[in-house]
């Protein structure tokens, strides 16, 4: 049984993130549920012991569902803390939940696919769709800036105007437009900001402090590179030092860190990686 973790989203207490071996067993569970609310729906009714077992089965599945669900509001965070903002933002909140909701009811657990992995979609799509109702900017409009947001994810130098231009596909005209709802939402963003919280936000910059499991799992997702990418994704030394202290160029380092990046992202885990990070 996962232990609970602190925090709430618009009234749901959050659990925190399920091993592999634990959701697969709620896959069952939900899967029976869900044939026993379709069987009670049907004529004939059925007997008084068969509906009695009918809705247990029902009752399990949907506890189970109510599991699934609380255990991956942490990715609801990790992606509204992903485009910038706190998390208390109660719109950005309200429509991660509500994709939470959408993916489960459309979850096939028989598919053999995590949950957070499907959810994930729905979560990016309705939080991104949030934002833009936040700030007014059309369909076409946010992505353009969700363009330019990778791109300053992915660069390693500041971009001038016209590369800007030359990646999204527009004049150098329209990147001051981009520019410009950029720095809408970053203001935004700060209105929102919980400075408190910011303030008294723990980071874990010690590998010892953190669980075995973190551990452990980043070191066989990073290999030799596990130490540099800590560091750098704590903020505890820049690019430039850890180039220095391995006697390799910048660029070299940071093509080391993407790739441990990218091993995270892609690992069955990433979502229970990125939720215990969020809650550093």
């Amino acid at each position: 049984m996962s232990k609970r973790q602190p925090g709430h989203i618009g009234g749901i207490s959050i659990l925190a993130p399920l091993a592999l071996e634990e959701e697969r067993k709620l896959y069952g569970v939900i899967a029976a549920g869900r044939e026993a609310a379709a069987s009670l729906e049907q004529t004939p009714a059925p007997s008084a012991d068969e509906r009695r077992r009918l809705l247990r089965l029902r009752q399990a599945g949907q506890e189970a569902e109510s599991t699934l669900l609380r255990a991956t509001c942490g990715l609801v965070r990790v992606r509204v803390n992903e485009r910038g903002y706190s998390f208390g933002n109660e719109e950005l909140e309200a429509a991660g939940i509500e994709a939470l909701a959408n993916a489960l009811k459309r979850f096939e657990p028989a598919k053999g696919n995590r949950f957070a992995t499907y959810a994930n979609y729905w979560i990016m799509k309705l939080v991104n769709q949030a934002i833009q109702h936040q700030v007014g900017l059309s369909d076409s409009e946010m992505r353009l800036v969700l363009g330019l947001q990778k791109l300053e994810r992915t660069s390693t130098k500041k971009l001038s105007r016209r590369e800007i231009a030359d990646a999204l596909g527009v004049s150098t005209a329209k990147v001051a437009d981009v520019l410009h709802w950029q720095r809408e939402l970053e203001e935004r963003r700060h209105a929102h900001a919980d400075i408190d919280e910011a303030n008294h936000q723990k980071f874990v910059s010690d590998p010892e402090e953190a669980p075995y499991w973190v551990i452990d799992l980043l070191k066989r997702l990073c290999g030799k590179d596990f130490d540099a990418f800590w560091q750098y994704t704590f903020r505890t030394m820049s690019l430039e030092e850890l180039a220095r202290g391995t006697g390799i160029s910048r660029q070299a380092m940071s093509k080391r860190i993407d790739r441990c990046r990218r091993a995270v992202l892609e690992s069955p885990e990433s979502a229970r990686l990125q939720a215990w990070f969020d809650r550093q």
